[in-house]
């Protein structure tokens, strides 16, 4: 990483004037946040744009786009504000963390605060369940359950265990993660929620309480009051539903070149085993379907040099690039934007194939 930067990476940004959704390389410095366009894989100079985090606040769950659940609001001293959104909890997380960090770089204390904050647990004291619930049933501002599918499987009336974690900080019933996962616990113990699917209703044979309920987005629950799942029909079974209901080994954002035109785009990356399959997403769409995808097995992977533009790469397009070619002899040419991150790819597609 170069001098000076603190964490750079993908995200995708909405833009001011059309609110549309655009991938974005971002880098963030000890008082700003650049933004660059891409062509060819490569992030283009100078910067599109600049934010300054003087001044700036932060805002972390964000859920003022329903369909973007991993959002990052920014609002700076001029009042404009940035919505990034990251590829995982995890990475939206991390971002919040360091760009949080940069923006009270000149107070000590607060950083400190921070640190203890990211560590620490801590009960609010007479909490009311009741309360908490009716706030979750609002129509306007609360949990909105929908459809979900887990191994196969769709279930209705449901939501992520990451997604009420959000909630829960949003609304301030909660101030850290560790604390919003006791209270969901809670809510379960109390029969307001049960668990749904296989890996949340697993979870419950733990003894730890903050343990019981799952921070995760793959962990599915419902209301106590709407346990129906769903039976799909023949008709509703498609080869897609089989190669979604793998578990979740690794995502991320990376460039793929296409295979009709040979222009490079990002992509949210998926990997998912059992069955081993690679999808991957347009993150400037909103509906959370894969535009692509190929089964791993009898895949190989195998990456490119660093020296030159590789042979079946189009553009001067070079550096971090890895390439799988599946059964059928397709070949897929990815760009990561480290070496590091190619190395951890590669190890996690090779395990599958």
């Amino acid at each position: 990483m170069e001098d000076g930067v603190l964490k750079e990476g993908f995200l995708v940004k909405r833009g001011h004037i059309v609110h549309n959704w655009k991938v974005r390389w971002f880098t963030l410095q000890q008082n700003t946040l650049l933004y660059y366009k891409l062509e060819g894989g490569r992030k283009v100079i100078p910067p599109k744009g600049r934010i300054l985090l003087d001044g700036c606040t932060i805002t972390c769950p964000c859920l003022e786009y329903e369909n973007r659940p991993l959002l990052i609001k920014l609002k700076t001293q001029t009042s404009t504000e940035y919505f990034l959104e990251a590829c995982s909890r995890e990475e939206r997380d991390a971002w919040a963390f360091e760009i949080t960090g940069a923006i009270h770089a000149g107070q000590p204390g607060k950083v400190q605060q921070l640190h203890i904050l990211k560590n620490s647990f801590k009960l609010p004291p007479h909490i009311s369940l009741h309360r908490i619930v009716d706030k979750m049933h609002d129509s306007s501002s609360g949990i909105r359950p929908s459809p979900n599918m887990e191994q196969g499987s769709t279930y209705k009336k449901t939501f992520i265990g990451s997604s009420l974690v959000d909630w829960l900080i949003s609304n301030n019933f909660a101030a850290s993660r560790l604390e919003a996962v006791t209270l969901a616990s809670m809510l379960m113990e109390e029969n307001f929620l049960r668990p749904v699917g296989t890996r949340s209703t697993g979870a419950i044979r733990s003894g730890d309480l903050t343990d019981q309920f799952l921070d995760d987005s793959m962990a599915l629950y419902t209301f106590a009051e709407s346990p129906k799942r769903k039976i799909s029909s023949k008709e509703e079974i498609s080869l897609s539903t089989v190669e979604l209901s793998g578990t979740v080994v690794k995502q991320g954002y990376l460039a793929k070149q296409g295979h009709k035109r040979k222009n490079w785009k990002v992509r949210r990356f998926v990997l998912r085993k059992d069955p081993a399959f690679l999808h991957y997403y347009d993150p400037s769409k909103e509906e959370n379907r894969p535009v692509g995808g190929f089964s791993l097995r009898g895949s190989l992977v195998s990456a490119l040099e660093d020296n030159g533009v590789p042979t079946g790469v189009k553009g001067n397009v070079q550096g971090n690039l890895f390439k799988v070619i599946t059964k059928d002899d397709t070949h897929y040419y990815i760009q990561a934007s480290s070496k590091a991150e190619r190395s951890e790819w590669i190890e996690a597609i090779k395990k599958l194939t």
